[in-house]
């Protein structure tokens, strides 16, 4: 599996490409920062981080995307600037039809260190350690944006298995409710006609057939 990483932002947007499956030793194709003007407008820096992002995309041709789960913080313009980043990763990845994973930060933190509060500091040094790499990535949203590759190639099994159960459960789910002999695709015969409907009573024979004058030689026995 090869995941492409965003640690979004609108002034750096960290990227990173890891190959590998979970269980083996992990490969680091790639890592960088998407990097754009302070002073530019927001639509202008905008633009800036798809084409980065496009790029990386080009050139290493990823599975899947992971992103960086954007969450509440005291400073609303760097949440605002960090979700309409989150959003480009997103919409690059969903043109060309790759699948998005969403992170949280305790998550990455947890999968690569052991603990979800660990700092940047221990997140570059796992990184560095786990990737084989000469020293951390410089600056940490590269090292961040490798956390978040590494996180979704060792969650993905567990997460591929529960989204399975779910779906199993929602189609016997669906099935109980549809009753027996009711699911889709499930047809009955025509009842022909005069016959009685399962479960019913055979009809009471009329008054004239009881009769004795309509017994066979027209008397009664």
């Amino acid at each position: 599996m090869r995941v492409l990483g965003v640690d979004p932002g609108l002034t750096r947007c960290g990227v990173g490409v890891v190959d590998g499956v979970a269980g083996r030793p992990l490969t680091m194709l790639g890592v960088g920062v998407v990097r754009t003007p302070a002073d530019a407008d927001v639509p202008d820096r905008l633009v800036l981080v798809e084409r980065g992002i496009e790029q990386w995309l080009d050139e290493h041709r990823p599975d899947c995307v992971a992103v960086e789960r954007v969450f509440s913080q005291h400073n609303v313009r760097t949440v605002m600037g960090t979700a309409q980043a989150s959003a480009v990763a997103m919409l690059c990845a969903a043109r060309r039809g790759l699948p998005v994973a969403l992170h949280t930060p305790s998550e990455v933190k947890a999968a690569v260190t052991g603990s979800g509060r660990a700092d940047k500091a221990q997140v570059g040094a796992m990184v560095t350690r786990l990737l084989r790499l000469a020293a951390p990535p410089k600056p940490a949203d590269a090292a961040d944006a490798l956390a978040l590759a590494i996180c979704h190639i060792w969650r993905a099994p567990a997460t591929n298995r529960l989204q399975q159960a779910q779906a199993l459960a929602r189609a016997q789910h669906a099935a109980l409710r549809s009753g027996p002999g009711r699911g889709p695709g499930v047809s009955r015969a025509p009842r022909p006609a005069g016959t009685p409907a399962a479960g019913a009573s055979a009809a009471p024979a009329s008054p004239a057939a009881a009769r004795p004058e309509n017994t066979p030689g027209g008397e009664a026995p």
